[in-house]
Order: structure tokens, then C-alpha cells, then sequence
């Protein structure tokens, strides 16, 4: 598996360096490295077909290191975000991701998506883009090109948030308090956020960060959910569907999802210090990027190109309902 591990590695390096190349630019990354390393992946399979001397340690990477990275990431949630933005605001957020996955789910399967890439879309679109994505792929069996596909239009549309959502200060009368809300609960991820809050005022950085962190917990239990219908979900290519058996506990929960569950468990019982939560946390998000990596590797454009155009309906479509439901969330909690 080495020498497919050491060229998804090698992409990995480029990408992480892209990013601080971005940091030290613009002061935030618009595009993250899992983004940049999934699109040279993609770009280095146009060019080149791996033969199968790579193939092993790709798929490695594409599945068990990630599996480890979700694992890790359990370390950097705490439960003591979610008491501190108070019971209304909980429950907002609890409402808006369930509505957003329903609403995005159906809209995908309406545009004729598969139902497990509608499931990527929803998720990435209703909690925090790639990140959601990755972690739901594995739970559900996702194909590793409705992962690109998905993770490749998603990031088009997260820095096109980033650029536009400040438009909705006047279009929509926003105070600095209200728009901090909309940012947490509309932007994917939380660099992006920051990106897109700190020139608004640091009330709409502290508040939209918070609503973000609580966003991002609901990925915990909505990949939960999720494992636990996964074998319901219909079969897919060409295989034929196996008859369902009787699944043990572990089978319906996967392994990397109860050390997800563990760590987290963990960190809010404070038996993981902010010493050792922030380089697990770091380590978990290199991971990531490698597992990234291999996804674009696997990528046919041929194939990402024949779904283009329904994926992007589906995901502006979904991040519009989104919006709708963020700002009537805003109005109906009567957020000054």
C-alpha cells in the first residue's frame, strides 16, 4: 500500500502549502486544503491513470484513514458550546439542520440524484460542507465519485457564500447580531465563516462562530442516524441488492463512529485537556486531506461531468432553501 499512500501524502503536502500560501495572502483560506487536495487529485487522474501498484494504498486512504480522521475529530467537541447558546437558539439550530437535510434531500432526489448523493448533498449543505460530507460517505457507502462530485461543487458554492452572504446586511435590514446568526448557520466551514464575519464586526465573529460550533455538533448524531439506515438505503451500480440480514450493534454503529462518540464523550467530561484536544484535532484534519486526496484521485471527469448539472441545481437549490429557513429562524427567535 506504500506507494499509493505516499502519492495521496505527496498531494497532501501541496495542498496544506497552498493553504498557508493562502493564509499568509489574504489572511484566511478561501479554498482549504481538503478542497485543493481533492481537485489536484482530479487533475492528476486526467492526466494519468494510476496503475495498480497504486491502487491499494488509495483505496486505503480513501477509507481507513479517513474512518481514523472522524474518529479523531471527536476530541475537538465539547458539550459546554451547546449549553452556552441557550435552549431557544438550540432548539433553532436542531430545526434548521433537520429541515435543511429533508428539504435538500428531497429537492436532490427531485433532480433524479442518487439517493446517497442526494444524502451527501443534504448534509454538506445542512451542517458543514466537506467535512459533513467525508464523514456521512463512509457511513452510507458512498460511491468515491458522488464524494468528489459533491465535495467539488459544494466548495464552488462555499466561497461564493463567503463573497456574497454580506449582501444580506441590507437586503434583509441584518444587524451585526443577526448576520453573525446567518453566517453560523448558512456558511460550511469555520474558517469560512471568519472570512466571512470578520469584516462585519467582531459581534458577528463571536456569534457566528458559536452557531457554527453548534451546527457542527449535530454531525455526531445526524451520522448516527444515518448508520442506522444505511441498509434500507436502495442498491445502487450494478451489483445486486444482498438480502438484508441481522446486523449486530456494531455493524449498525461503526467502529469510528463510537471512538467519534468516546472522544466526545471525553472532551466535555474534560479527560481531554486543550493541550491534547488541538493536535488531535490538527492531525484529524490532515488525515482528512490525505483521504481527500484519494477521492480525486478516483475520479473520472467523464463521470463528474455527466452529473454537473443536476449536482449544481441541487446544491444552489438546497443552499437557497437554507437561507430561507436560516432567516425565518432569525425573525421567528426575534434575534435583534
Amino acid at each position: 500500500m506504500l506507494p499509493g499512500i505516499a502519492l495521496c501524502l505527496a498531494i497532501t503536502v501541496v495542498a496544506v502549502a497552498v493553504q498557508s500560501a493562502e493564509e499568509h495572502a489574504l489572511g484566511h483560506p478561501y479554498i482549504e486544503a481538503l478542497v485543493v487536495a481533492i481537485l489536484l487529485g482530479i487533475a492528476l487522474r486526467t492526466a494519468w491513470a494510476p496503475s495498480a501498484r497504486f491502487r491499494p494504498g488509495i483505496a486505503f486512504s480513501a477509507k481507513q484513514i479517513l474512518e481514523v480522521a472522524v474518529t479523531l475529530l471527536g476530541a475537538s467537541i465539547s458539550l459546554g458550546a451547546i449549553v452556552a447558546s441557550g435552549p431557544a437558539l438550540l432548539t433553532g439550530i436542531v430545526g434548521t439542520v433537520a429541515l435543511a437535510i429533508t428539504a435538500s434531500f428531497a429537492i436532490c432526489r427531485l433532480l433524479g440524484l442518487p439517493a446517497r448523493m442526494a444524502i451527501l448533498v443534504a448534509c454538506g449543505n445542512a451542517i458543514c460542507g466537506n467535512s459533513a460530507i467525508a464523514a456521512v460517505a463512509p457511513v452510507i457507502g458512498a460511491d468515491g465519485k458522488d464524494v468528489a462530485a459533491s465535495i467539488a461543487f459544494t466548495a464552488v458554492l462555499g466561497v461564493l457564500m463567503v463573497l456574497g452572504l454580506p449582501l444580506f446586511i441590507p437586503l434583509a435590514g441584518l444587524s451585526e447580531h443577526q448576520y453573525g446568526v446567518l453566517a453560523g448557520l448558512t456558511v460550511y466551514a469555520v474558517p469560512q465563516v471568519l472570512a466571512a464575519t470578520v469584516p462585519v464586526g467582531l459581534l458577528s465573529t463571536q456569534v457566528g462562530t458559536l452557531v457554527k460550533l453548534v451546527r457542527v455538533l449535530m454531525l455526531g448524531p445526524v451520522v448516527v442516524a444515518f448508520s442506522l439506515i444505511a441498509s434500507r438505503l436502495p442498491p445502487e451500480g450494478p451489483a445486486p441488492a444482498k438480502a438484508p440480514g441481522r446486523l449486530g450493534f456494531t455493524k449498525l454503529v461503526p467502529w469510528f463512529i463510537l471512538g467519534f462518540l468516546a472522544l466526545a464523550t471525553a472532551r466535555s467530561l474534560g479527560l481531554i485537556p486543550e493541550a491534547a484536544s488541538r493536535p488531535v484535532t490538527q492531525l484529524a484534519g490532515y488525515l482528512t486531506v490525505v483521504s481527500m486526496a484519494a477521492l480525486g484521485l478516483g475520479v473520472d471527469l467523464r463521470v463528474l461531468a455527466r452529473v454537473g448539472g443536476r449536482v449544481t441545481l441541487a446544491v444552489t437549490g438546497s443552499l437557497a432553501v437554507l437561507l430561507v429557513i436560516s432567516l425565518a429562524l432569525i425573525w421567528t427567535l426575534r434575534i435583534a
